[in-house]
């Protein structure tokens, strides 16, 4: 067992991809002080590498489709995403490169990363939480970690600073995210083969 322990923690950080599917960007923004509107993005996709034994030794790699962000409403969407705003014809897609990562618990860290949005690129840090490391309950049982993460942007920073007058400059953005262990991993393909789906 002393030796299984200390091959794991050699092995260093796996590799995970994000399960578009079951990741979800939530964004909300002041709406003239009415309400917040609230958008959402599906179908985001990237490479986590995680170590149990160590987080300060994760990264993650993420693409967001700006194209898929929803208000609920087509009059909404089409303005949102279009030259004045978004401009996801000549920006379609939003990136985060973690640089570093901060442990606060075994469960909690803050992911420090460049944003690249709108053309422009700027260090934010995500606020997030491990929800889970375990093996999927459901084919083909692949091992899979479930996380949320949190953080606030100004959207001027990004130079989307159009309709001051009925759009908050602050964007608060929670992820809801899942992201399944890397085809090729040697102890998911065993237990998988050996028809064993528990943790």
């Amino acid at each position: 067992m002393a030796l299984a322990s200390t091959f794991a923690r050699a092995a260093g950080p796996e590799a995970y991809r994000l399960d578009p599917v079951h990741t979800r960007v939530v964004l909300a923004v002041d709406h003239a002080g009415f309400s917040s509107a609230v958008g959402t993005v599906s179908g985001s996709t990237g490479t986590l590498r995680y170590d149990p034994e160590d987080w300060s030794s994760a990264s993650i790699e993420a693409e967001v489709p700006l194209a898929r962000l929803d208000f609920g409403d087509d009059d909404w969407n089409r303005a949102v995403l279009g030259a004045r705003m978004l401009d996801v014809e000549d920006h379609p897609v939003a990136r985060f490169t973690s640089t570093r990562i901060e442990a606060l618990d075994a469960e909690r860290a803050r992911v420090h990363g460049m944003l690249a949005l709108h053309g422009v690129e700027r260090e934010i840090e995500l606020n997030v939480k491990l929800n889970a490391r375990k093996r999927h309950p459901m084919p083909p049982f692949r091992r899979t970690l479930g996380f949320s993460a949190s953080t606030t942007l100004s959207r001027a920073d990004f130079g989307l600073d159009a309709w001051k007058s009925m759009v908050g400059d602050t964007i608060e953005l929670h992820i809801e995210g899942e992201a399944t262990r890397a085809r090729g991993a040697d102890d998911d393909d065993a237990s998988t083969a050996a028809g064993e789906p528990g943790a």
